[in-house]
């Protein structure tokens, strides 16, 4: 059973949730948040596996309540909610530290799969929309962010010279299946150096690796890599 916060300053909107999760067997819904500040109080008192967060909200908004929510180290995964894919509000929800975002008129069925796909530890949204919106918005980055700093991080020294090219291919965008080719490795091998990457530079998952990759300079804007 996967329990979901529904966070949203819209009533409709929260109803609408509500009883679509309601009536789905394995979704529990385990309370709702009007805004960002109810949304972080109600995380660390209900834990819920998926916190679903609309971004756009008055007082505190759903980004600064994700960065809040993560920066707490909890077991909560944010799936946030956009109006565009490539816009300032998606782009902004990642680097607080969400797993994924969907647009807000997605098929049910799409926002289900999305819920069970955070909760199971995955990201919701492609590696390479994620090199994208860092590319279309990098001047947003922070002072330092996107220059060569790999050599003084201790992440990056952290891994093999192996993960390092892992790490950097994540961070180009490139699934599995195209780190295999390129790599010359067996799927099953990729899998298992991502996740290492992932453990050892703390990456709660392959969206905040392709960020740490980008802050690192292992990648540039508008570019291949």
């Amino acid at each position: 059973m996967t329990t979901v916060l529904i966070v949203d300053d819209q009533p409709l909107q929260r109803f609408g949730f509500r009883m679509l999760l309601e009536a789905t067997p394995d979704t529990e819904v385990a309370g709702e948040a009007a805004h960002g500040t109810e949304a972080v109080r109600q995380t660390a008192a209900l834990r819920p596996d998926v916190v679903l967060m609309d971004v756009r909200m008055p007082g505190m908004d759903g980004i600064e309540a994700t960065r809040r929510i993560v920066a707490a180290g909890g077991r909560s995964r944010v799936l946030a909610l956009t109006t565009f894919d490539l816009d300032e509000y998606a782009y902004a929800a990642l680097r607080a530290g969400a797993s994924g975002f969907l647009l807000k008129d997605a098929h049910p069925e799409e926002l289900l799969a999305g819920i069970r796909a955070v909760a199971g530890g995955d990201a919701v949204i492609a590696p390479a929309l994620t090199r994208r919106l860092l590319d279309t918005y990098a001047h947003r980055l922070p002072a330092g962010a996107g220059g060569p700093q790999e050599q003084t991080d201790a992440r990056w020294r952290s891994l093999t010279e192996r993960e390092q090219e892992i790490l950097i291919a994540i961070g180009r965008g490139w699934t599995n299946g195209e780190i295999a080719e390129r790599l010359v490795l067996s799927e099953s091998t990729v899998k298992t150096h991502v996740g290492r990457v992932l453990s050892k530079v703390g990456a709660r998952d392959r969206i905040q690796a392709v960020i740490l990759a980008y802050d690192l300079g292992l990648t540039r804007p508008n570019s291949s890599g």
